[in-house]
């Protein structure tokens, strides 16, 4: 038997005869892929250089981030001091107690001073003190994150159950009335701004039937006789928000979906399974289904930061206590230690949750890893 070194060039390798036992599979392996057998110890480095460039990545992005955060408020026309003063409701103050509010929220010096000053505190886990209010930015927060997650949660886990199963159905049957009825139907209800989607639900559904709430995440000063009364309450309260924001998603995962059907259709494991006579439900679900979803993967992670943005809106349109009516309320006073402290949470989230994404599709779809 003629042996392969490793410098044996394709040409060569193709006029050694075939050879007998175990070797003859180790060079058809090295003849098909070379680097299964030569490029082995690679790898693991491959990994590694890839694992650190997609952290720098993210590292160099949260802090653009974090340097936005603190230069946007700050952009931003008006001033803090003389919000916090135009809400006391006093008189006209002095220059002296302009100067020692201005101290204590550090805004007196310069534009790199704040920016260091800023940085400090970050480091160590300080957001600082609301300039409204005096309480700590966390404090501010902390109340109001868990709304903010129950609401965007709910509304994607809708907008994916919803798109994915209307676009199994619309693309198993496409080009047909129902897929074309339900594909213009989304696409259009997807271009109503949602403020204006959830100005119509709260004229209808509160004003005029009163089947539901008009405002808030509970209602105030309620007493329940059980956890399910409390529960009801709450589920009322997030049903129409929640909806909005779902009917603006639904069409990311349904068109996502609905063409990886499409792309299945003419597949060859279909072909045979119908061959073999398998049941239409089986070959929709079981097969065509699973291999179209693979993208619902980066879809859900582009999804998040939309229902962020329509979140800030949402809130406020409902009065819903979260975080995006709390960055309403801090742009409205020029809070900027709220205004950073929430822009910050909400944007390094987001890139968090992308960066994840693309891990967990790697390693879902090898084909995509470079």
């Amino acid at each position: 038997m003629t042996s392969l070194g490793p410098t044996t060039s394709v040409r060569d390798r193709s006029q050694v005869g075939p050879s007998t036992g175990a070797s003859s599979g180790a060079e058809l392996i090295e003849l098909i892929e070379p680097s299964a057998v030569l490029g082995a110890d690679e790898r693991p480095r491959r990994h590694r250089r890839r694992l650190i460039s997609a952290l720098g990545s993210y590292l160099i992005m949260v802090y653009l981030l974090v340097t936005l955060n603190f230069l946007i408020p700050r952009l931003m026309p008006g001033n803090p001091i003389s919000g916090l003063l135009a809400q006391s409701g006093g008189g006209a103050p002095g220059a002296q107690t302009r100067q020692i509010l201005t101290r204590y929220y550090h805004l007196n010096g310069s534009l790199v001073s704040q920016y260091v000053h800023y940085l400090s505190r970050l480091v160590h886990g300080d957001l600082g003190r609301s300039i409204a209010t005096n309480a700590s930015v966390w404090h501010e927060m902390s109340s109001r994150i868990p709304w903010t997650l129950l609401l965007i949660g709910s509304s994607l886990l809708l907008a994916t159950v919803v798109g994915m199963v209307a676009g199994i159905h619309a693309g198993w049957r496409r080009d047909r009335p129902a897929d074309r009825a339900l594909t213009v139907s989304l696409i259009t209800v997807w271009q109503v701004p949602a403020y204006l989607l959830g100005s119509i639900l709260l004229l209808l559904f509160a004003v005029k039937l009163g089947w539901l709430p008009l405002y808030g995440a509970q209602t105030p000063f309620a007493t329940y006789s059980s956890p399910f009364s409390w529960l009801l309450d709450i589920g009322q309260h997030l049903l129409m928000p929640m909806v909005v924001i779902a009917i603006g998603l639904i069409p990311w995962t349904y068109l996502v979906v609905r063409s990886g059907m499409v792309s299945e259709l003419g597949s060859d494991y279909l072909l045979l399974g119908r061959a073999k006579g398998l049941r239409q439900r089986r070959l929709k679900y079981r097969y065509a289904a699973r291999n179209a979803l693979l993208p619902v993967v980066s879809t859900t992670a582009i999804m998040i930061g939309t229902s962020v943005t329509a979140n800030i809106v949402i809130e406020r349109t409902f009065s819903y206590p979260g975080l995006g009516n709390l960055m309403f309320e801090s742009i409205a006073s020029r809070d900027y230690p709220v205004i950073q402290g929430v822009f910050l949470l909400l944007s390094v989230g987001i890139v968090t949750v992308n960066a994840l994404a693309d891990v967990v599709y790697g390693r879902l779809d090898p084909r995509t890893r470079p």
